[in-house]
């Protein structure tokens, strides 16, 4: 009897704080659908660590070398993609410099808390209004 196992993806994603301000986080435009404004991360690799996957995801999106700060916490909604189930680990990082949009992202930018831009997607504003609330 065949019996297809059926996991979820895993992901990161990393809440890049700008030049010393938790209030100061990197988004990026997304260049396929969902098409809107997300976290910065993707999905990680066949024998990468997550931490590697945050640093390098990080990288190829926004163009920020960034340091890791802490795990944030573990996402995993089934719905929180509607692509698929993914599982993502989040993270602190902090970063210095001028975000660029790479990848497949099509612009990256810095918002301040109060001016978050819209439509966010994913379940991206449940992940900022968890870390702007101080949550975990």
């Amino acid at each position: 009897m065949s019996h297809e196992q059926r996991i979820p993806r895993l992901t990161v994603d990393i809440l890049i704080q700008m030049n010393g301000s938790p209030n100061e986080i990197v988004l990026v435009k997304r260049k396929f659908p969902p098409l809107g404004w997300a976290i910065p991360g993707g999905f990680v690799d066949w024998g990468e660590t997550v931490e590697a996957a945050a640093i390098r995801e990080a990288l190829e999106e926004t163009s920020l070398p960034v340091r890791l700060v802490r795990q944030f916490h573990v996402y995993s909604d089934p719905a929180r993609d509607p692509r698929g189930h993914t599982v993502s680990v989040v993270f602190v990082a902090t970063g210095e410099g001028t975000p660029h949009g790479q990848d497949d992202a099509a612009e990256a930018r810095i918002f301040r808390r109060e001016a978050l831009p819209s439509p966010v997607v994913f379940d991206d504003s449940q992940i900022l209004s968890d870390y702007f609330a101080g949550r975990y």
